[in-house]
C-alpha cells in the first residue's frame, strides 16, 4: 500500500497544530516540526499553571491577611489560630478581600481572634 503523504487527516493535523501555534515567534508559528514542540510545551505549561493557580492565590492571600494583621500588632499564624479558637470560619480569599476592602469589618474579626487568644 503506497504511503500517503498529502491526504487530508495530515493535513488537518498540521493545521490544526499550526491553528495553536498562531502568535507564537519565529517559526515556531508557520513551520509545523517547529510548531508542533512548542504547543506541546505549551499545552503541558498550561495544564500544570491550571494546577499551580490554586496555591499561587492561596500565597497571595496569606501574604495580604500577614500584612494586615501586622498592622494591628498580631502575626498571621497567633490571627489563625485565634479564629480558630473563636469558632470563626471565614475562608482566606475573603479574609483578604476585608483587610482590603473593609478593614473595619476585619478589626472586628482581629479583636475577637485576639480575645479568643486570651481566654
Amino acid at each position: 500500500m503506497p504511503r500517503a503523504i498529502d491526504g487530508t487527516k495530515r493535513k488537518d493535523h498540521r493545521k490544526k497544530t499550526l491553528k495553536i501555534a498562531k502568535g507564537y515567534w519565529g517559526r515556531r508559528h508557520s513551520n509545523h516540526k517547529a510548531a508542533k514542540d512548542a504547543v506541546a510545551k505549551a499545552l503541558q505549561d498550561s495544564y500544570n499553571d491550571r494546577r499551580n493557580k490554586k496555591a499561587d492565590f492561596r500565597r497571595l492571600w496569606i501574604a495580604r491577611i500577614n500584612a494586615a494583621c501586622r498592622m494591628r500588632d498580631i502575626s498571621y499564624s497567633r490571627f489563625m489560630e485565634g479564629l480558630s479558637k473563636a469558632d470563626v470560619k471565614i475562608n482566606r480569599k475573603m479574609l483578604a478581600d476585608m483587610a482590603a476592602r473593609d478593614p473595619e469589618t476585619f478589626d472586628t474579626i482581629v479583636e475577637k481572634a485576639k480575645a479568643a487568644l486570651q481566654g
